[in-house]
Order: structure tokens, then sequence, then C-alpha cells
């Protein structure tokens, strides 16, 4: 009744099965560990954004390399901001996709030292940024900020690549050790994301908070590819049964080649 099996046809279509079944749970399981992770990530984001403010040079220093567990720490330094030596970011978007600039300003310390503050996003003038952006000034003399903690930008880590040859006092990463080199001076390692205090008429526009990753949907990815790999031998036998029911049929319909008919009188 089951002879049809050993055809090609079935067994190619078993080997395919065979070969499906593995895969989807591998799959599966691949889904469950970017959900351990992104759930990780999630929880670290949760419990710096949680953390009390602490003064910047807590939690870094010059050639110090930020963290997962000390990114988007709050943290706080007093001094003034240094707008001769002002940069902005290119190629940045703001919450509705826009693309402009971030603008990176060097904050001195009451030590000397450099932390480089981005104060925020501000559009671009014109398609060919070129230019120099006119850029709404930071706050005069001695200030406190507050801020989120972020690690260098690299290109390994961004996918940004570092070009060359861009317009004077424009820069594509957020480097502390580039930007040392350019000023001179010494830089605290990684750099913070101003919250506050928020600057006159909005502008620049304050960074949001950083958003989590959606770990749910790795989850029901995984559930899905293990339903589907348990689907896989339920369906070929659902297949089989019904290629064997309807072969019956067929050799039922069909006339007996053994049986004669009468001979006429």
């Amino acid at each position: 009744m089951y002879r049809f099996l050993m055809s090609r046809q079935w067994v190619i279509l078993t080997l395919i099965a065979l070969l499906l079944i593995p895969t989807m749970i591998r799959l599966g399981i691949w889904q469950m560990h970017r959900y351990d992770e992104r759930t990780a990530r999630n929880q670290l984001v949760t419990d710096a954004l949680a953390a009390e403010p602490v003064p910047v040079e807590k939690l870094t220093a010059p050639g110090h390399t930020v963290t997962s567990t000390e990114r988007y720490r709050t943290v706080t330094a007093q001094g003034r901001f240094d707008t001769e030596d002002e940069v902005v970011v290119r190629r940045r978007t703001n919450s509705d996709d826009e693309v402009g600039y971030h603008v990176l300003t060097p904050f001195v310390l009451d030590d000397g030292k450099v932390l480089l503050v981005n104060r925020g996003w501000i559009p671009s003038e014109g398609p060919s940024q070129t230019a120099f952006p006119k850029v709404p000034a930071p706050p005069g003399g001695e200030v406190t900020v507050e801020g989120r903690l972020m690690p260098d930008e690299t290109t390994a880590a961004s996918g940004i690549k570092n070009l060359q040859g861009l317009p004077d006092r424009q820069i594509m990463l957020i480097n502390s050790e580039q930007q040392a080199r350019r000023l001179g001076a010494t830089v605290l390692g990684g750099y913070i994301s101003q919250t506050a205090p928020e600057p006159k008429g909005d502008t620049p526009e304050l960074l949001g908070d950083p958003g989590k990753e959606d770990a749910a949907l790795n989850y029901a990815y995984a559930v899905q590819w293990w339903l589907f790999s348990a689907a896989v031998p339920v369906g070929w036998v659902v297949l089989a049964r019904r290629e064997a029911r309807e072969r019956a049929q067929k050799a039922a319909e069909r006339p007996d080649a053994t049986t004669s008919e009468p001979a006429a009188v």
C-alpha cells in the first residue's frame, strides 16, 4: 500500500523534510539566543537610566573605553562650553528621520580636562552640507551639564565610514581620541548626550531616550520556527496517507483484469 514511498519523488520529499526539521530547530535556538541577548541589553538600559547621576569623572577618564554597563548612565559635569572649537557631526537624523547634524561642543571642566558634549540635533541648511551651519549658542560662563554617557563611535561598531576631506569643522564620528588630537587637549573617553540644561527655543533638539530592542519578537520567531519543525512530519504523514488513499480508490475503481466477459449465446 505504501510502496510509492520508495518512488523518486517521495524519496526526495522525505529527504527535504528530514533536512528541514533540524534546520528549523536550529533557527529557533538562534532566535532564543537573540532574545536572551536583547533582553540583557534592555535590562542594562533600564538599570542605567534608573541609576542616580554621578560626576562624569567617576565613570570615565582620558583614554577610557566606556563599557556596556556604563553606557547611558547619567553623569554631571561643571565647567564651560568652548564654542570656538565646536564641530558638527554629519548625516544625523532626528525623531522624524530628518537629516541634519549633531552639535558636538567641547566642555572644559574645572580641572582643565575636556568632556565632549553632544548638544543635540539641528537641521541642515541645504542639500550640499558644505558650509558650517548656524548653531545656537550654549549657556555662557560656568554651568553644570547633565547627560547620558556614551562610548566612542567607531566605523566597526557603527558602520559609519570615517570620511576624509570633509568641510571645515565637520566630522563623521564622535571619537574622543580623534578630538583629543584635534584640540591638543586631555579629553575624557567617550562623550555625553546632553539632557540638561534644556536649550532655549528647543534648539538644538535634545536626543531622546534610548529605545529598547523588541526582544519579544525574537521569542515569537523562535516559537514559530519550532512550530514549523513540528508541522513538517505531521504534513509528511498527512500527504502520505492522502496519497495512499487516492491510490487505493483508483485501484478499486479499475475493472479486474482477470475477469472475463460471459460468452454470447
